[in-house]
């Protein structure tokens, strides 16, 4: 038997189930009792089964494909949570498909048309050019990370608290003056709440503080350029300041202190410098970087724990209807290191 392609047929007689049994013990095992599933679970291993995966998708429909929609890799925090997202197949079994998209509708919708004709089971969607209404639309389970999820469901971390954590370390660092950069953001992008805490902590602690909302850049060159040049305008504004720079991911932090290295050869004494996400490159930089940590394999493994419970519902006869999406939120790490001691 070992020596040729074990079909239904064989492992039917091998059992002395029918091949009606067989099929449903692969398309709908819950309708058998423990005991046949067993029994049919032992055979197959008996018989060396291997399982033909395209002809069992053609018999059911269900490919196990996610989708996923990523804005860039250049941002280590992308890489990292995609990074995590994948290793996740061992869990949960998915196989996934991924699009990079930068700032246009038109190509999303395009990637998304494409993943749909691979029969994806659900997305995973990071970008920010459609709506959540929008996305919606498709009568897929889906689940954002950090960006607008007023119609889908979510994964957030507890940007406020982030905000909340990175200022006040700043403020304990000896910082003189606190900066926040960042891009000028909807209130309704989760990351929006890094700029309200810091805002808040700023007011309650009564520090002084300013905030920059600029265009960061839509690649890693011309983050560069658009950091370089605030490092300048800081540079003469606050020359005899300690300054305490709260920057809104680990990317532009890690820019930031490259080019104080390339100045001084060292981390000056009037800079501080705090990051978000925590990753690897707040741990690989010339210094390890202080930021506000992400719990980057939580947010992935909630992130499909949540999509895998819709997508099971979905194989059901007669799937249980979600009224309102799901929204969880993940307590942030303040990490402290070098460049605020």
């Amino acid at each position: 038997m070992n020596k040729k392609n074990i079909t239904f047929s064989d492992i039917a007689e091998y059992t002395h189930f029918s091949k009606t049994t067989i099929s449903r013990y692969f398309n709908n095992p819950d309708s058998l009792t423990l005991e046949n599933q067993q029994i049919i679970a032992d055979a197959l291993e008996a018989l060396d089964y291997k399982e033909n995966k395209v002809a069992r998708i053609l018999a059911n429909g269900k490919t196990e494909f996610i989708g996923i929609i990523i804005p860039n890799l250049y941002m280590h925090y992308y890489s990292a949570i995609l990074d995590q997202i994948l290793s996740t197949y061992e869990k949960y079994g998915y196989k996934f498909l991924v699009f990079t998209v930068k700032d246009n509708e038109e190509t999303e919708r395009k990637y998304i048309q494409e993943l749909l004709a691979y029969k994806i089971e659900g997305m995973i969607i990071l970008s920010h050019n459609l709506t959540s209404k929008e996305l919606a639309s498709y009568n897929i389970p889906i689940v954002a990370i950090e960006r607008e999820d007023k119609h889908i469901c979510s994964v957030n971390t507890d940007n406020y608290m982030g905000g909340v954590q990175a200022t006040s370390l700043l403020a304990k660092s000896g910082a003189e003056i606190l900066i926040h950069i960042n891009a000028d953001l909807s209130p309704e992008v989760p990351s929006y709440e890094r700029i309200h805490g810091f805002l808040n902590t700023c007011a309650e602690q009564n520090l002084p503080y300013e905030l920059i909302l600029t265009d960061t850049g839509h690649s890693y060159e011309e983050s560069i350029d658009v950091f370089y040049r605030l490092l300048d305008e800081i540079d003469q504004k606050y020359k005899d300041k300690v300054k305490g720079l709260f920057l809104p991911n680990d990317t532009f932090a890690n820019i930031i202190l490259n080019r104080l290295f390339q100045r001084y050869g060292k981390l000056p004494d009037d800079y501080k410098i705090v990051g978000f996400d925590d990753s690897p490159i707040s741990r690989e930089s010339v210094i390890p970087t202080s930021t506000v940590g992400q719990q980057i394999d939580k947010i992935a493994d909630t992130a499909l724990q949540i999509l895998s419970e819709r997508i099971k519902e979905n194989h059901k006869r007669k799937p249980r209807t979600f009224l309102e999406p799901v929204h969880k939120v993940i307590t942030p790490i303040l990490l402290k290191r070098e460049t605020t001691k």
